[in-house]
């Protein structure tokens, strides 16, 4: 099967380089390192989309390992579109408004 292209929404890209740069500060290379799991997580999820959690509706999720951290994406017929790098200590309510206003 061949991955699908990924397309972040930009408040998901401003999160992602958001959190890269606040890990970069507490300790040099952690940010590369947050950045290469990442990274992981987005390869699977290109390849195999419905391997994942459905959270709501065709929105699914992936949970990182090392940091408290989740992807929230929605598999579309050719593209995935990441609407979420999502810290786990935020509130749940951030994320359910947003998916819920951007439907």
């Amino acid at each position: 099967m061949m991955s699908l292209p990924l397309v972040f929404r930009p408040i998901a890209q401003i999160e992602l380089d958001e959190s890269i740069s606040w890990y970069e500060s507490r300790s040099a290379g952690l940010g590369q390192e947050f950045r290469d799991e990442i990274e992981k997580h987005l390869e699977r999820i290109a390849n195999h989309p419905n391997q994942f959690q459905r959270i709501r509706e065709e929105i699914r999720r992936t949970v990182l390992q090392r940091f408290p951290y989740s992807i929230n994406f929605l598999p579309e017929a050719n593209r995935i579109v990441i609407l979420a790098v999502f810290h786990a200590r935020r509130n749940p309510k951030t994320i359910k408004q947003r998916l819920r206003s951007e439907d």
